[in-house]
């Protein structure tokens, strides 16, 4: 059964899907939400659990429509033309439950010079067997602006398959930046699959950050497709591997018209019996486009060990501290040029 609640009759009485919201609540927490931020009028909020949208808030200038599917819920969310939104939107979306799927169809339209971000928490944190799967279509409009930033939390099993796949289209002006960051607890398997193109003077920032353990998989796959006159992409990507994790980045960055200028930006850590792999592919389609890549795989800076070593950090916490310093991404000069 799929429940919608206005908010603001969400507090009137104690209805049978209470403790299912509490716990939603109690999830997105974990996964780095502030649930006093759902309570704020002035917030648009849309909160699912499995197939069941728990609540869903709008503000002028965002609209929402979601209807259940058989394991998930399909999802609609539209920005008016030259609508600014003040606050970010906050999504929330998890499984309560050990076991379980949850299937999100989600198409989000930024209409013509719109301006919005986007805040969203994915939290399974009793997983022992979910999968949560994520079919995206985004649409940023001409001179619109998206931000869009994911955290999630995968509880401590490893039993969760994350399998995001999203493609983008960004209008002629047009910004559209994204965050994924999956750095808390057991990651399970991820496969990240973005896809996005760029028309004239777009502008596309990604950035990944992953940290797996045990028997983690991550699996990084990013194609930006520069297709208009001075379009600029950026890849970065930051992955940490320990124990017997692996890791496998593969990004495409294409350059197809005068003045495209992208750059793909990788670093991986690699501890104890982990493998990391960094496959890159430029692609550049006309003489006045560039494209650029750098990438950087291995262990922990010696020095930074030896000094966290010197304080009294046993080994495992001194390389923790380094690999979760290294994973916010501290940028110092890979700012695009507009």
């Amino acid at each position: 059964m799929n429940t919608v609640v206005d908010r603001k009759h969400a507090t009137a009485q104690r209805p049978s899907w209470a403790d299912e919201m509490a716990a939603m609540l109690e999830a997105y927490q974990q996964a780095g939400g502030e649930p006093a931020a759902l309570q704020l009028p002035q917030v648009a909020t849309l909160v699912v659990s499995a197939n069941t949208v728990l609540m869903s808030h709008e503000i002028p200038g965002i609209h929402f429509h979601a209807e259940p599917l058989e394991n998930g819920v399909k999802a609609t969310i539209q920005v008016e033309p030259n609508a600014k939104i003040e606050h970010p939107v906050h999504l929330c979306f998890g499984v309560i439950p050990a076991e379980g799927i949850q299937q999100i169809v989600a198409t989000y339209e930024i209409g013509e010079g719109a301006e919005v971000q986007f805040l969203a928490h994915c939290s399974f944190p009793n997983a022992v067997k979910v999968q949560h799967l994520m079919e995206g279509t985004i649409h940023v409009g001409k001179r619109a602006s998206m931000t869009y930033t994911e955290e999630h939390f995968h509880g401590q099993t490893g039993g969760v398959e994350v399998l995001p796949r999203v493609k983008v289209k960004v209008d002629e002006g047009g910004r559209f930046n994204t965050t994924f960051a999956l750095t808390r607890g057991r990651i399970g398997k991820m496969v990240f699959d973005y896809e996005v193109e760029a028309d004239d003077h777009a502008v596309v920032e990604m950035t990944t950050k992953a940290y797996g353990h045990g028997e983690d998989e991550i699996i990084v796959k990013e194609i930006v497709h520069l297709n208009g006159n001075k379009a600029r992409g950026l890849t970065r990507t930051r992955v940490a591997v320990r124990e017997n994790a692996r890791s496998q980045v593969f990004t495409t960055m294409e350059g197809n018209a005068p003045g495209a200028r992208g750059h793909m930006d990788c670093t991986e850590i690699v501890r104890d019996q982990a493998v990391a792999q960094n496959t890159p592919l430029v692609i550049v389609r006309d003489d006045q486009a560039q494209v650029t890549h750098e990438a950087a795989i291995g262990s922990v800076n010696r020095k930074e060990l030896e000094a966290l070593l010197a304080r009294g950090l046993d080994e495992d916490e001194a390389v923790d501290l380094i690999i979760r310093g290294m994973i916010p991404i501290r940028e110092k000069n890979k700012k695009l040029m507009l």
